[in-house]
C-alpha cells in the first residue's frame, strides 16, 4: 500500500496503539518517553513517532487544532490498522472541583462542533470505550498529578474565543460538564464508527470562562500535569496492550 496521503505514513510502519496529542512539539516530547523511537513523517499539522515504552510498541500522532483536521488524522490512523486512539490533551476547566493542574478522563463527550453533525445525527452519542476509560482513570490516579484526578463528559467546541453568540459553558457547567476542549467528540464519533477503541486524558490549563480575559497555558503546574497525563496515557496503553 502506498503512504497515507494526509500523515504521508506507510501502513505497515504503524502499531495498533497509539496516542494523539494537537501539538506537533508535544509529539515529539511524547515520544522522548519511548525507546527505539522513529519520527516516520512530519506533514502540515501532523507528526507521527513509532517506539516502544515498557516493550509495547506505540505510535504518537499530532492532530492540530480542531475537529476537521482531527477527524481526518483519526480515519487514517484507523485505515493504517491502529486499534486504540488515547487522546492527550489539554481543556479549560468547567467545574469548581477540579482546578488548574488536575487531569480529567472524558467518559463522553458533548458534541458542539460541527464536523460530526456531518456524519451521524446529532441523537448519536459520543461515548468513550470503557475499557480505555478505566484503564486511563486508574493509571491518572498513579501519575503524581499536581491537582486532582476526576472522570466525567467533557465538552467539544469549534469557538475558543468568543464573538457575538454567547458560548454555552454556563449551561454545561451547569449540567454538571467537567471541562471544554476542541477534538474528543470527533475521535469518538469515528472510533464508534470505525470499530476502534479510543480514550481521552486532559491536564486543565485554567477557567474555560476566562479565555477571553487571559490564557496562559505555560505555567508550571500545567506543564507538571500535562506531564503525569503522559505518564497515564503511556500506563494506559501498557494495560490494555494485555487486554485486546
Amino acid at each position: 500500500m502506498s503512504l497515507l496521503p494526509i500523515l504521508r505514513v506507510d501502513p505497515k510502519d504503524m502499531p495498533e496503539l497509539a496516542i494523539v496529542c494537537g501539538d506537533p512539539f508535544r509529539a515529539e516530547i511524547i515520544s522522548q518517553q519511548l525507546e527505539q523511537v522513529k519520527e516516520l513523517a512530519y506533514s502540515r499539522e501532523y507528526r507521527t513517532f513509532t517506539g516502544e515504552y515498557k516493550g509495547v510498541r506505540i505510535a504518537v500522532v499530532s492532530h492540530g487544532v480542531g475537529s476537521p483536521g482531527a477527524a481526518v488524522c483519526f480515519e487514517e490512523m484507523v485505515k493504517a490498522g491502529v486499534k486504540t486512539i488515547i487522546r492527550v490533551g489539554t481543556a479549560g476547566s468547567l467545574s469548581d472541583r477540579y482546578k488548574t493542574g488536575s487531569l480529567i478522563i472524558s467518559t463522553a463527550a458533548v458534541r458542539e462542533e460541527g464536523l460530526t453533525r456531518q456524519l451521524v445525527p446529532i441523537a448519536f452519542p459520543a461515548v468513550a470505550d470503557s475499557k480505555v476509560t478505566d484503564a486511563l482513570y486508574e493509571a491518572a490516579l498513579e501519575a503524581n498529578a499536581p491537582g486532582a484526578v476526576g472522570k466525567g463528559i467533557t465538552l467539544t467546541m469549534d469557538a475558543f474565543f468568543s464573538g457575538v453568540v454567547e458560548l454555552p459553558h454556563a449551561i454545561y457547567r451547569q449540567a454538571g460538564v467537567l471541562a471544554v476542549e476542541m477534538e474528543i467528540a470527533a475521535l469518538y464519533v469515528v472510533a464508534l464508527l470505525r470499530g476502534i477503541r479510543a480514550g481521552a486524558i486532559l491536564a486543565l490549563d485554567g477557567d474555560s470562562t476566562a479565555v477571553d480575559e487571559g490564557y496562559d497555558p505555560h505555567r508550571s503546574i500545567v506543564a507538571e500535569a500535562v506531564d503525569a497525563e503522559i505518564r497515564a496515557a503511556l500506563g494506559a496503553l501498557v494495560k490494555l496492550a494485555e487486554q485486546p
